[in-house]
């Protein structure tokens, strides 16, 4: 007699694409119930319900209401930053560089400057001595990161005879404190109200330019 052949066993691919639509849900109705209702106040259910998935499914994509809450703030922190720092044009010698720094720091406020990221960074604080390791991140992707790639722009703008630049970390702490600390720090304090109009926002980063170039600007 012929022996039979074992069946075969039926193996079930995860739809990655699917699985992939499912986690983007669940992050963006985490990001609304976490900046409205706080870390303590959030529920794994109503993130469920709102994103349309099976509590289980939250489970399966996040070990924990912990490991979505760091998710969630990794995540808006990277996004914020690649918006501001990615495909930044560079600094033309044929143009002014008032100009060109004006635009990058308009930039950088017009991102940051949002309501969102505002709450993100008053529920991160709020937070701090339960997950001291997410005010790192918000630091370290966040200020430190511009920083840091901004001084990479102003030590080659320097190289260029164009600024006087003996220390390119220090020159972009600077003009990312001059730009950033008045309406960061009204915005945090005051609340999403006191994010200053677009009007507002240029004429600041005009002056705070203009305070920069002062300093580091190398004449004739």
């Amino acid at each position: 007699m012929a022996r039979s052949r074992p069946a075969k066993k039926t193996v079930v691919k995860e739809d990655t694409g699917n699985s992939e639509k499912k986690r983007q849900a669940i992050l963006a109705a985490a990001m609304g119930v976490f900046l409205k209702s706080g870390y303590l106040g959030a529920s794994m259910d109503e993130i469920a319900a709102i994103a349309q998935v099976s509590k289980q499914t939250v489970y399966k994509q996040f070990a924990s209401k912990e490991a979505l809450f760091v998710g969630i703030v990794r995540g808006m922190t990277d996004r914020a930053g690649d918006a501001v720092h990615n495909d930044v044009p560079e600094f033309s010698d044929s143009g002014e560089l008032s100009e060109y720094l004006e635009m990058y720091a308009l930039r950088q406020l017009s991102i940051v400057l949002t309501p969102p990221i505002m709450q993100l960074r008053r529920l991160v604080i709020g937070e701090v001595s339960r997950f001291p390791e997410l005010a790192q991140v918000l630091y370290e992707r966040g200020p430190q990161r511009a920083m840091t790639i901004f001084a990479k722009i102003l030590e080659q703008i320097g190289e260029r005879g164009l600024l006087k630049i003996e220390d390119p970390k220090t020159a972009a702490s600077h003009f990312n404190w001059l730009v950033m600390s008045e309406p960061l720090n009204r915005a945090m304090l005051l609340g999403d109200d006191a994010i200053p109009k677009p009007a507002a926002l240029r004429r600041h980063v005009a002056e705070s330019v203009r305070v920069f170039l002062a300093a580091y600007e190398r004449k004739g």
